[in-house]
């Protein structure tokens, strides 16, 4: 496969040799002449071929993050070397996967490069899934010596990247909620003391102390009322279940609802990781697909981007029963087991409140759902027509038996959440400050 095509310069001389040729009908000599110069001319374009510069004469390399988040703007960097002792002026093209968006910049770029430098050309790509994407080669294209050709060399820079969550909602998440700031939309302060089960330290009593934490020996021996002081306790489990089943292929937006619900374990993920708090993930569809026991530390953050950063949604229905089935063998210890799921039937939310009770009193469910912007809507506009009336009676009955299953799993002794998408990732940190706060875990 040739690697040059012809310039202008050439097809103008090439042009004027044949109109050269055509006086050869009246002169012989001038066809000898003509003959002559486009041997010539085909000579010198294959010397100016080989004179010019090869692919060694250059270096080129792609610059980026090995990780890319998704819905974020990522820069990817071209970094060329000329090691020639001319100065060249190329053309760029980078091969970027075709699934992300260019963001406001040229496809290809024009650089000169000085001999023995370097230049960079640089572009941001958006990308609008999760997953595993290839970058293709870095193609050179510039004029050779004499410009009678554009050469074009591909360069082997071929990768892989990676598309994780965007975990920048889930660092500020946990910087507010463990700075005891409050964001915008409203996170509550953690209260570190009073409310927990694990001894911190004696103190006097005053007024508004619960009577069952004097400590009586303490008193005898000071002589007066001394009470124990406890704080938040640390090294619980909280385990995500991550339903990747059909009813979280709906788009709300242009994030499906398995992409909020990853956001939302992300957040949860780092606030209880900085919180010193065991942190363990199950995600499943008809059979469980990645399973993470509970651990500690940043290492273990690492570990949940691995697992979800290629999850996709699945059109079939989650086995609840395998799931939570699973789990319990895996997983003896009591923790506060968030099941991020969504219900809309009578049917599958009866299958998966039976499963739930079953985790009732040995760990502490949180069945979240992803609340259905469109159906509140629905049941708030006024209809117009007949067929608005239906569809507005259908809209009420679905909430009503979403409300329904979430009160008896409240009845039962578990905790349940039915919000927006938007809020999603805030009400599930809140909800968690909660549980710490009073103690339920």
């Amino acid at each position: 496969m040739f690697n040059f095509v012809f310039t202008n310069r050439f097809f103008l001389l090439l042009v004027l040799g044949i109109a050269l040729l055509s006086l050869g009908w009246f002169n012989r000599a001038a066809l000898y002449l003509t003959i002559s110069l486009d041997i010539l001319l085909f000579v010198v374009t294959a010397v100016d071929y080989f004179i010019s510069e090869q692919a060694k004469d250059f270096q080129v390399e792609r610059q980026m993050d090995e990780r890319f988040a998704m819905g974020a703007d990522n820069q990817v960097t071209i970094k060329i070397r000329n090691r020639s002792r001319r100065p060249v002026k190329v053309i760029v093209k980078d091969e970027y996967p075709p699934q992300m968006e260019l963001l406001d910049n040229p496809r290809i770029a024009s650089l000169t490069l000085p001999p023995n430098r370097s230049r960079t050309w640089s572009y941001e790509l958006l990308p609008t899934g999760r997953g595993k994407y290839n970058f293709g080669k870095t193609a050179l294209r510039f004029r050779t010596k004499l410009g009678l050709l554009w050469k074009q060399y591909s360069f082997p820079t071929e990768s892989d990247v990676k598309v994780y969550p965007n975990i920048r909602e889930a660092k500020k998440n946990e910087l507010y909620a463990h700075r005891n700031r409050r964001p915008d939309p409203g996170i509550r302060r953690m209260q570190l003391r009073g409310q927990g089960r694990e001894f911190e330290s004696m103190r006097e009593f005053v007024t508004g102390d619960e009577i069952r934490h004097i400590s009586w020996h303490a008193s005898a021996r000071r002589g007066k009322i001394i009470t124990r002081q406890y704080t938040i306790e640390r090294s619980q489990n909280v385990v995500v279940l991550l339903d990747t089943g059909r009813l979280m292929t709906a788009r709300i937006g242009k994030l499906s609802k398995l992409d909020h619900a990853i956001n939302a374990a992300l957040s949860i993920a780092y606030v209880a990781a900085s919180g010193g708090d065991n942190v363990g993930l199950m995600a499943f569809a008809r059979r469980v697909l990645t399973y993470l026991p509970p651990r500690r530390g940043r290492d273990q953050i690492n570990r949940v981007m691995e697992s979800l950063y290629n999850l996709e949604p699945q059109l079939i229905e989650p086995s609840y029963a395998r799931a939570f089935n699973f789990f319990s063998v895996n997983c003896k210890r009591r923790s506060l087991v968030i099941i991020l799921t969504d219900l809309v039937d009578r049917d599958a939310s009866a299958e998966l409140l039976m499963h739930t009770s079953k985790l009732i009193p040995r760990h502490l469910p949180l069945i979240v759902t992803i609340g259905d912007t469109d159906l509140r809507e629905l049941v708030r506009t006024k209809p117009n027509k007949a067929a608005d009336v239906y569809q507005q009676g259908v809209a009420e009955e679905i909430l009503r038996q979403r409300e329904e299953a979430l009160s008896r799993i409240r009845h039962a002794g578990g905790l349940a959440l039915d919000v927006p998408a938007r809020q999603l990732s805030i009400a599930l940190v809140n909800k968690y400050l909660e549980v710490k706060e009073r103690g339920l875990l």
